[in-house]
């Protein structure tokens, strides 16, 4: 699938891919009908002036604080606006770590930890399948990342870890 690039857009603002977009980039595609992004929510005013710009509709505010759009072609696109101290990094690092596209994506231990926060059905089905495709030094680096800011959800994480792993070990016995 290829989704609007927003640089053009928004300029010298940061930003990445945080939904289907991005867990693309570390496990089978799935289908999505918007693009999520994420920035820092100080840039969020500047960012809505400049989608409004560029011609980008809006649609809405987003419960977890951000906004809906739709680009001049229709297509939907929600951009979060992000508070989390750990943010800042994610983003920064997202900036080098593109897709095939070209978008920006978060780094896999920052969208499994905000993708666990969120807490969503979708974003945890997404949370084991990209641990259950990670290796041991991937795997390492969210845990790191829980151990320094969710240190009281080790136990949920190691679950999700397993979860993943068997869906995987289940798809390899009864694949093709």
């Amino acid at each position: 699938m290829s989704f609007p690039d927003l640089s053009p857009a928004l300029g010298a603002i940061e930003w990445a891919a945080v939904g289907a977009a991005a867990t693309r980039l570390y496990m089978p595609e799935r289908a999505t009908r918007d693009l999520d992004v994420a920035l820092r929510a100080e840039d969020g005013p500047t960012a809505r002036e400049r989608l409004k710009s560029a011609r980008f509709t809006y649609q809405g505010e987003l419960a977890v604080g951000g906004s809906c759009w739709r680009t001049p072609e229709g297509f939907a696109v929600d951009v979060l606006e992000c508070r989390e101290p750990w943010f800042a990094q994610a983003l920064k690092e997202a900036q080098s770590n593109r897709d095939r596209q070209g978008l920006p994506i978060l780094p896999l231990r920052f969208l499994v930890l905000m993708k666990f926060q969120a807490g969503r059905v979708q974003d945890l089905a997404d949370v084991t399948r990209m641990l259950g495709q990670a290796d041991d030094a991937v795997l390492a680096a969210v845990r790191a990342l829980f151990a320094q800011w969710l240190p009281g959800e080790r136990e949920d994480l190691e679950s999700l870890i397993e979860l993943g792993r068997l869906e995987m070990q289940q798809g390899a016995e009864t694949g093709p």
